[in-house]
């Protein structure tokens, strides 16, 4: 069966912190949220931290949105989350799974939960702190737990049994979703749709590519050829 953008069962969340692709994507009906961190935001030259999330929010009023805490107390991480989950009904607090010093996260993530607090938990690459985060976030109100599956890859694990047992993890509580984070191409949107994970980031540059999900190989073969012949007579080349 052929796969097209519009089949796919897993949601689509645009990655980034640059404000108009944010809201050129929020027209766009594929994407179904949005994630953000502070090192996305800096690279985007963003320099109110609380300003700008809120301008975002002043549009994006209808999908999950995710800021980020970036402090590395747990204390002040609970009362940055406090603050940033006022800002709105749509928007996830992102924590990451320990502090700079491999502290867990996880009672942290536990009191927030019971606070009524969405936490989107981060940084995660293996099965045994998926089960810790599942545990502090069971019962409570919507939450994530982003896998950075990429990450994982670029190590030379395979990430989809991560993944696989991920997903098994968090069943059981419907409260949670899974997201495969930082994917690097568009194969990987479609692993996390066979695999029927619930949600993956996917930055813009990514998403330029969707029109070639489902594209027959031998018309992208031939496309590929007319760029390179369009390349080299643009470059005025000769032998």
């Amino acid at each position: 069966m052929t796969v097209s953008a519009k089949s796919l069962k897993v949601k689509i969340f645009a990655d980034g912190a640059d404000r108009a692709a944010i809201l050129e994507l929020y027209a766009n009906p594929l994407i179904k949220g949005f994630t953000t961190n502070p090192t996305l935001m800096r690279k985007a030259g963003v320099r109110d931290y609380e300003s700008f999330a809120k301008e975002i929010l002043r549009d994006v009023k209808d999908r999950p949105i995710s800021f980020e805490v970036f402090s590395d107390e747990f204390a002040e991480m609970e009362a940055q989350a406090m603050k940033i989950t006022s800002w709105g009904e749509n928007v996830y607090v992102k924590i990451p799974v320990t502090n700079t010093r491999g502290e867990s996260a996880a009672p942290l993530i536990a009191r927030l939960a019971k606070r009524g607090v969405k936490v989107n938990a981060t940084a995660i690459l293996t099965v045994e702190q998926v089960q810790t985060i599942a545990r502090s976030q069971a019962g409570g109100p919507p939450a994530v737990i982003s896998v950075f599956a990429g990450r994982i890859a670029d190590t030379g694990v395979d990430p989809l049994p991560i993944i696989k047992a991920s997903l098994e993890i968090v069943a059981p509580h419907p409260n949670i979703e899974l997201i495969w984070a930082s994917p690097r191409e568009v194969l990987n949107i479609v692993q996390a749709d066979q695999l029927r994970c619930h949600i993956i980031t996917v930055t813009p540059d990514l998403l330029k590519k969707l029109p070639t999900l489902g594209q027959g190989l031998p018309d992208l073969s031939l496309d590929t050829v007319r760029m390179f012949h369009r390349d080299a007579a643009a470059a005025g080349y000769t032998l």
